[in-house]
């Protein structure tokens, strides 16, 4: 029988987002969400994080490509003349005139016809360029998706949710710590945006001294952070844009001992 203690320390909410439990234990994860209101809002941001990296570039099919590039081009049937020996001259410079102005106005048709195709196949060729480069993005992204995935589900990753203080309380930041990998993964999807001057900066405090861990990107939900050995406990301050050699104490915003 599953309980809070067990699915935080066996990844379980991640299967159970990913929907990779049997039914059984899907009821069974269920029933405990229900009695732990916490543990909602933890699926929430796990659901956020996973949404924002598989589906951060988004791919809009063509819409100024016609459905036919190419149209065909109907000639009307060749009507035959018959021409009497009588005719004077004069009729027979009105034909050839005729059949004269017929061909230019055709010669005219199929040029225009040939430029339109040619702008027709420029406007595919950089629409597929686009196309192209939607779908290496996405590849890309679900590679990355795939990675976090891995590493926050590791058996030996402890995962500790910062939430904001006084200064800042809708602030909320999940860790995940691998102390036999040294590795720290954050998910900040849920840090309120700053402006263009200031950026977050994560630190670890080790016996006292507070020792940069990395200033946290605006552009990305999910960051692998520096690992410090003996970190005592993990702390986010505001700093100015590019971060700061120590950090600001009265800008903290969140912290958790380890």
């Amino acid at each position: 029988m599953m309980d809070k203690t067990y699915i935080l320390d066996n990844g379980i909410l991640e299967l159970y987002v990913l929907s990779e439990l049997s039914q059984s234990e899907q009821q069974q994860v269920q029933r405990v969400i229900q009695q732990h209101p916490e543990l909602k809002t933890i699926v929430e941001t796990i659901e956020y994080s996973f949404e924002s990296l598989a589906f951060e570039n988004a791919i809009d099919p063509p819409t100024s490509v016609k459905t036919n590039l190419l149209r065909d081009i109907s000639t009307s049937p060749t009507k035959i003349i018959a021409i009497s020996p009588q005719k004077s001259l004069r009729s027979y410079l009105a034909i050839a005139a005729s059949i004269a102005a017929f061909l230019f106005v055709g010669t005219i048709y199929m040029y225009t016809q040939l430029n339109t195709t040619k702008n027709q196949l420029k406007i595919v060729e950089q629409e597929n360029t686009k196309l192209n480069n939607n779908i290496n993005n996405l590849n890309t992204s679900l590679e990355e998706t795939s990675t976090w995935y891995v590493m926050i589900n590791n058996p030996d990753v402890e995962k500790y949710i910062l939430t904001g203080n006084s200064q800042m309380p809708e602030a909320k930041v999940i860790s995940y710590v691998n102390n036999t990998d040294k590795t720290v993964v954050i998910n900040t999807a849920y840090l309120p945006e700053l402006d263009k001057d200031h950026d977050y900066q994560m630190w670890a405090d080790v016996e006292g001294e507070m020792i940069n861990m990395g200033v946290i990107h605006k552009n990305k939900d999910m960051l692998a952070m520096t690992y410090i050995d003996h970190a005592e406990s993990l702390n986010i301050t505001i700093e100015p844009a590019g971060g700061n050699d120590h950090p600001t104490v009265s800008q903290l915003i969140t912290n958790i001992y380890l």
